[in-house]
């Protein structure tokens, strides 16, 4: 039963984010960064209850990823992850990032506050266990009122 929900938020969030983000992942060396960020109303009311998530018009929800391997047969990789975003007027916040484990899976989710029509910019940086060097991602995303 968990594993099912795990598997519904990942399509949710991957296939509502494709059409949206033309490039949502970013590669160092063996490592793959996956991301994307969605307004928390796509989400089942369901599956934002499972995973604590605020379904709201004003909020947007980040989900990042780290594997290591190649496609297929990568692992997921614990890391330390932190995420900030910034609006068009060049207001900045940092987000809280949780971590998030199910099984062998481990992502990262953050909920950013959204108004109306809107474009953030988002920095995510991910330093995985036992590495030295953090990996950084940088993307752009607008939202629509619902």
């Amino acid at each position: 039963m968990i594993r099912h929900r795990f598997l519904v938020l990942i399509a949710v969030l991957c296939g509502l984010a494709l059409p949206a983000v033309a490039q949502n992942s970013v590669r160092s060396g063996d490592l793959v960064v996956h991301y994307n960020a969605v307004p928390t109303t796509s989400l089942t009311p369901d599956v934002a209850r499972q995973y604590g998530i605020t379904r709201s018009a004003n909020r947007a929800l980040v989900n990042i990823s780290v594997r290591r391997g190649t496609p297929g047969a990568d692992e997921a990789v614990p890391a330390q992850v932190s995420v900030a975003v910034t609006n068009l007027n060049g207001q900045r916040s940092a987000l809280r990032v949780r971590e998030v484990r199910e099984g062998e899976a481990i992502y990262y989710l953050a909920e950013a506050r959204i108004q109306g029509h809107e474009t953030l910019d988002f920095e995510v940086e991910v330093t995985p266990e036992g590495a030295t060097a953090p990996v950084q991602a940088s993307f752009r995303q607008e939202f629509f009122p619902q």
